[in-house]
């Protein structure tokens, strides 16, 4: 399914390996686990992609594993995993074209063109991530607030922008909220350093427009409702209804197609004509990105049932739905979000 699954070379579980070791060496049982989640987080920001994330992460525990006796307890296990698996990122995107959403490749498509046009490689695009795989469980409010915002799918892109080391830096700083003085141990610099980069980086960030959204939870009941309407208009194909729901400015873009749609009436006209395969689907509620999203189906060929279409990431600002991102390489998608492959009905 994946680059993360491909490593046979590696141990399948290299926390057990450690913990061992760590016993062994007199320094207590490393806990790595609990930090998983968190580095596939910064990872995910820093590379764009939930599979180059699992693999980031992966290298990171074997490279620990590998380097435990070179660890000496000066710094705290956690600060010494980010120094690793920053460096693992780092050679990672050294010398790589910047992953980018359809809206950096040109303006809006018209939306009676007869077809998608040729997908770009998985590797053109920021890809979408499941809530559960970055986020904690639990947590003060306030921080899982800008945990959700930093994964939106415009941030993560707007981060791309940003040379390696100053997105590392800004992640670091502006998201997770560590000391410059942190900050500049990780990466063998100076603190002065580290705010110059920091400066340049909020300095590229202000000057893109990443588009405004309510940073509320996606399951708040302001939100329910318009969800709600949202999974009927579209099941019963109601276009008219549907685009109501829509904001003015709203926008629809499918990875891994460069195409893009802007505004109710372009929507609209699309899904009733390149986009009529759509018709008779079914949804499936999830969380992306730090926002409502949807495992799609639409009815298959045999007319037996439905078959994976889509993984929809919808932004809403106010009561209306302003972004609709449809990725549509289920082939890899469905398996990572852990929905079914059929639906029966």
């Amino acid at each position: 399914m994946t680059r993360a699954a491909a490593r046979t070379d590696q141990p399948v579980n290299p926390d057990v390996v450690l913990d061992g070791q760590a016993a062994a060496a007199g320094r207590g049982q490393w806990d790595t686990e609990r930090y998983r989640a968190e580095l596939t987080g910064f990872c995910y920001r820093m590379l764009g992609s939930a599979f180059e994330a699992e693999d980031a992460v992966q290298d990171t525990l074997v490279r620990a594993w590998r380097g435990m006796a070179g660890f000496d307890g000066r710094s705290s296990l956690r600060s010494w995993l980010y120094r690793i698996a920053t460096n693992v990122c780092l050679d990672q995107l050294d010398g790589r074209n910047r992953r980018a959403l359809p809206m950096d490749f040109g303006t809006a498509s018209p939306p009676v063109q007869a077809s998608l046009g040729e997908p770009l490689p998985e590797y053109s695009w920021v890809g979408p991530i499941p809530d559960d795989r970055v986020l904690p469980a639990d947590g003060d409010p306030a921080d899982l607030a800008v945990a959700r915002e930093s994964i939106r799918l415009a941030f993560v892109a707007a981060l791309q922008h940003l040379p390696p080391r100053q997105r590392a830096v800004l992640i670091l700083r502006d998201v997770l909220r560590w000391r410059a003085t942190e900050v500049a141990g990780l990466l063998d610099t100076t603190v002065t350093s580290v705010n110059s980069a920091l400066q340049r980086a909020r300095t590229t960030l202000s000057d893109l427009s990443l588009g405004d959204t309510d940073p509320s939870p996606p399951v708040e009941d302001a939100h329910r409702e318009l969800l709600e309407r949202y999974v009927d208009t579209f099941e019963r194909y109601d276009i008219d209804a549907f685009v109501a729901l829509l904001h003015e400015d709203a926008i629809q873009s499918m990875p891994p197609y460069a195409i893009w749609l802007y505004g109710p009436e372009d929507i609209g006209t699309w899904m009733l004509g390149p986009g009529i395969g759509c018709r008779d689907g079914r949804l499936l509620p999830l969380t992306v990105n730090g926002r409502p999203g949807f495992a799609t189906y639409r009815r298959s060929e045999s007319g037996s049932g439905h078959e994976p279409f889509s993984i929809h990431v919808l932004d809403i600002r106010g009561d209306r739905v302003s972004g609709i991102t449809v990725f549509l390489d289920t082939e890899t998608l469905f398996p990572l979000f852990g929905v079914p492959l059929h639906l029966a009905g």
